[in-house]
């Protein structure tokens, strides 16, 4: 399959507008390509004469107009609040889409002790790291984008050992990996893309963790929730997804079980949690990093 790489140079303040714009169009994630000396993920900050790119990657099929066009609408409508440069567009083979990930995924750390590591990197870690080797493939999930370290940080905080949990749209199978790293006993992920699952097993084998962790390339279904149950649900997709599957994730835990969220802008944070309580589950926690929120959540009798 063929894909079309998005790119838009931009200012540092608008960055993340136009990271939620390929985020909510762009099937193969967002990157940003950064000066070296600038690095996010260890809380700095850009300086504000360097323009940034911004990148995001959709399939080239019949979809592809659609898309095209909700995103030059969003950029059109930035540009009237500030001149930016003309959205760029690149065809890319498949085996150039995968490459480009290579060129802007670096080790970064989340939490306290997650440390995230490009497999083809040779990389040391100390003895107090908890190392994740990652390859993103053609899969959402590098540890880059707010959602996802968020997700990993509340794991960090609830994990203490044993625990069975489920992940809701798994990507390149980062947090299943993370969980099981950091003690849990198995990990179930559920996701509907096929080159996603392929990568998401084959980072399960790079990390070691195949043993316990399951990547199904199908949708979570009320059947499943009815014949199993987890100690923990994690889910980094959409609000209206979430909203659409909290009965069954509902189902997945018993009394007491957790549930970690993320994927949602704060301007859907209150209908989120209106159908979380309506099906017996309550905010603990809520986590924020610009305009995304990340939710620690238990279910109640």
């Amino acid at each position: 399959m063929k894909w079309i790489e998005f790119s838009l140079k931009v200012p540092p303040e608008y960055v993340e507008p136009i990271s939620h714009v390929f985020h909510q169009y762009g099937d193969g994630g967002v990157v940003i390509e950064n000066p070296s000396e600038f690095n996010p993920d260890e809380g700095e900050v850009p300086l504000d004469n360097i323009d940034l790119i911004v990148r995001t990657y959709v399939p080239l099929d019949d979809k592809i107009e659609s898309i095209r066009s909700n995103i030059q609408v969003a950029v059109k409508l930035i540009n009237y609040l500030y001149p930016i440069d003309d959205l760029s567009e690149k065809i890319l083979e498949k085996e150039d889409w995968e490459s480009k990930w290579k060129e802007y995924f670096h080790p970064i750390r989340i939490g306290k002790a997650i440390r995230i590591i490009p497999s083809w990197i040779e990389s040391e870690s100390s003895k107090d790291d908890i190392t994740i080797f990652l390859d993103p493939g053609m899969a959402f999930g590098t540890g880059y984008h707010p959602t996802t370290r968020m997700c990993i940080e509340l794991l960090e905080e609830i994990i203490v050992g044993n625990e069975r949990l489920v992940d809701l749209g798994s990507g390149s199978g980062i947090l299943s990996i993370a969980a099981v790293k950091l003690g849990a006993a198995e990990a179930v992920g559920f996701e509907l893309s096929s080159d996603a699952v392929k990568v998401a097993k084959e980072n399960c084998v790079i990390n070691q963790v195949e043993k316990y962790v399951s990547i199904y390339e199908k949708q979570l279904s009320e059947e499943t929730a009815i014949n199993d149950t987890y100690d923990i649900v994690v889910a980094n997709i959409s609000a209206k997804i979430i909203i659409e599957l909290t009965y069954v994730l509902s189902n997945l835990i018993p009394v007491n079980g957790r549930i970690v969220l993320s994927g949602i802008l704060k301007e859907s944070l209150s209908k989120v949690e209106t159908e979380l309580n309506a099906n017996n589950i309550f905010i603990d926690f809520i986590s924020m990093t610009d305009d995304w929120v990340g939710i620690l959540a238990t279910k109640l009798d």
